[in-house]
């Protein structure tokens, strides 16, 4: 989503208190926090998530976003590759690439775009397609981000706000706009990251504003506020004004835990359930959580009343995963 890999310098004043406070009690058949992997953790998730969800649907798509690092047993470009891991993904979704990593509208560090760059060819060559979404909001650093995500092969969105809620209106057509049938993850020249429809006052209204648009490929929520998307709202968004079709991918954070959504339950509160931490100081109403916790993973899939089955039931293509460099707070 929003979430920027360097907040973890605000999170580490803290994160001893926070240790204290959710391993308190923890279930009697949960490992103890210091013999957790955290990036394998994170790796199996994600691969129990796609089983799950490909063994309902053939051919969902499974995107996680950021936590590339997790390719390579120690994040290096030396590292051995997770080739089970990479098997079970479709592409990988990445933040700040070229702009936004300190600050938005700002370039990145160009030692952080390389490093991220190289470790992006190997989820190549493992047949695993880039996204890339940079934050920028001039016009002349836009195509800029555009041009170079380009000349890197990656599809690409520009974001001119970070809290993603609106459809930006530079440029005025999605970049390599284009009336085929995008069936496929690796046939999408462009999409549209649109998470928050908070400027919308109806799904009508968003569904009216997103359908009259030409992007391959849309990232959006499940809800608008606290009304899911229909199947036939579904399908009427996979429609683009040009008439060709795209595919709609439907946002879900699994690393944190967010207090407006339909699982939370009064009374939560750090430590309570003990899986539950610290509320990211970034966003207001998101929590870490022990993704690796059993009970936090019954939420998310596994079962016909988890979070993935709403989407899956709603016809989406596939699902974008978010907050997958949860392991970065907890190594830290």
């Amino acid at each position: 989503m929003k979430k920027k890999s360097n907040f973890l310098s605000i999170l580490g004043a803290l994160l001893a208190t926070s240790l204290l406070i959710v391993s308190c009690g923890e279930e009697e058949n949960s490992p103890s926090i210091n013999e957790v992997n955290f990036r394998q953790e994170m790796r199996n998730f994600v691969m129990e998530l796609s089983s799950y969800s490909k063994g309902i649907k053939p051919g969902f798509l499974i995107i996680p976003q950021n936590g590339q690092e997790l390719i390579t047993d120690n994040g290096e470009l030396d590292g051995v590759v997770q080739k089970e891991y990479l098997k079970t993904i479709d592409a990988t979704g990445s933040e700040d690439l070229f702009y936004g990593y300190d600050q938005d509208d700002h370039e990145t560090p160009i030692e952080d775009s390389n490093y991220l760059i190289a470790l992006f060819g190997i989820f190549e060559e493992n047949k695993v397609k880039v996204l890339a979404i940079d934050y920028c909001s001039t016009i002349q650093k836009m195509d800029k981000s555009y041009q170079l995500n380009h000349e890197n092969g990656f599809i690409s969105f520009a974001a001119d706000q970070r809290n993603l809620n609106d459809i930006p209106s530079y440029p005025s057509k999605p970049f390599d706009e284009n009336s085929a049938d995008i069936l496929a993850i690796f046939q999408a020249k462009n999409f549209l990251y649109l998470i928050n429809s908070e400027k919308f006052e109806t799904k009508e209204e968003f569904i009216t504003a997103v359908s009259a648009t030409n992007y391959d490929l849309i990232i959006m929520d499940l809800y608008h506020n606290e009304e899911m998307y229909s199947l036939k709202e579904v399908e009427q968004l996979k429609q683009k004004e040009n008439g060709g079709k795209r595919l709609l991918i439907c946002y879900m954070s699994i690393g944190e835990a967010e207090n407006y959504r339909y699982y939370w339950e009064s009374g939560w509160n750090p430590g309570t359930p003990t899986w539950l931490g610290r509320e990211n100081p970034d966003w207001e109403g998101n929590y870490k959580v022990h993704y690796w916790n059993q009970k936090w993973k019954d939420i998310i899939t596994g079962n016909p009343e988890s979070y993935i089955d709403k989407v899956l039931t709603s016809g989406f293509d596939g699902v974008y995963l978010d907050v997958i460099d949860a392991f970065e707070y907890y190594e830290e």
